[in-house]
């Protein structure tokens, strides 16, 4: 479906990983809210993975048969619009997010004038289509394009049905938000899993695959000694955040405290998601924290370092 506008994606040109693997290099590397997207081409059909905000302003959209969800975020499924008649697939427990926009909003926690008004971010810029008819898959699960096959390995945390796929016999394993950022790893949602998330960096770090490709920051890492350098590093944002949430319990502090003082995002971030996750994420490793016994609860109900 080609656009009347010209590609701002030639000074990144895409990578082509083997004979039935393309990344579609996002604007700016990838950086939110754009994307890196994958193209695999096999004898019977064609799939795209994740189709980003950065496929809307390409001067030619490649076709496909198939769109395939990591999961169902707004900025990985920007693109579907572009295939309207298209199979889309997601893991069984994120079709919640692709099959209506309510479902989506359900997804991030949201509700109110705060929803209302992501609801028209993602009509207007994210390009939101509901797709009531989406295939869902559970680990393990294969789409088979002819010659070349996406598998399913689930990797929940991010959010309930977060996906890596393996493309075969290229030997690519597509990682979606685990991204490798310097940020760390998201867990906000209303169906996030700290706990999900540390299991999954464990079982993804065994996964042999000559690339690894994220959806943004690191794009195409060549190698699995590469990809567990940065994995390990992504993953210690973990601890670093607890710590850092012990440390600024010297006395005793609110949930709201915890929000405003920002755990996980930068202070100087607007997006409209960023109190609910913050949030989120600290409801989780509160918990945590009192269990270890690191932090006690107050007879007010804050919480303080032991």
């Amino acid at each position: 479906m080609p656009t009347s506008d010209p590609s701002p994606l030639d000074h990144a040109p895409d990578r082509v990983l083997g004979p039935h693997t393309t990344v579609l290099v996002g604007l700016d590397g990838g950086r939110y809210p754009a994307g890196n997207s994958v193209l695999v081409v096999g004898a019977d059909a064609t799939a795209v993975i994740d189709p980003s905000t950065s496929l809307r302003v390409r001067a030619q959209v490649p076709g496909a048969d198939h769109v395939v969800l990591t999961h169902t975020h707004e900025d990985h499924v920007a693109g579907v619009h572009l295939y309207p008649d298209a199979i889309v697939h997601v893991h069984e427990d994120d079709l919640i997010g692709i099959r209506s926009i309510d479902g989506l909003l359900d997804m991030f926690g949201m509700s109110g004038d705060r929803a209302d008004a992501f609801r028209q971010t993602l009509i207007d810029e994210f390009t939101y289509v509901a797709r009531p008819d989406a295939v869902g898959h559970v680990d393990g699960d294969v789409l088979d394009l002819g010659g070349a096959t996406i598998r399913f390995v689930h990797l929940p945390g991010h959010t309930a049905g977060h996906c890596g796929l393996l493309i075969e016999p290229d030997g690519v394993l597509v990682t979606g938000d685990i991204d490798l950022s310097a940020f760390g790893p998201l867990y906000g949602d209303t169906y996030s899993s700290l706990d999900d998330f540390e299991r999954s960096l464990q079982r993804v770090r065994e996964i042999e695959a000559r690339w690894y490709v994220t959806f943004h920051h690191k794009g195409v890492i060549d190698g699995r000694d590469a990809f567990v350098e940065a994995l390990d590093a992504f993953a210690s944002a973990i601890p670093r955040r607890e710590d850092a949430m012990v440390a600024f319990a010297n006395e005793p502090r609110s949930m709201e405290d915890f929000v405003t003082h920002r755990f996980v995002y930068r202070p100087h971030v607007t997006l409209p998601f960023v109190d609910t996750v913050e949030r989120r994420s600290a409801e989780m490793s509160l918990r945590r924290l009192v269990a270890s016994g690191r932090l006690t609860t107050t007879a007010d109900g804050r919480w303080q370092a032991r």
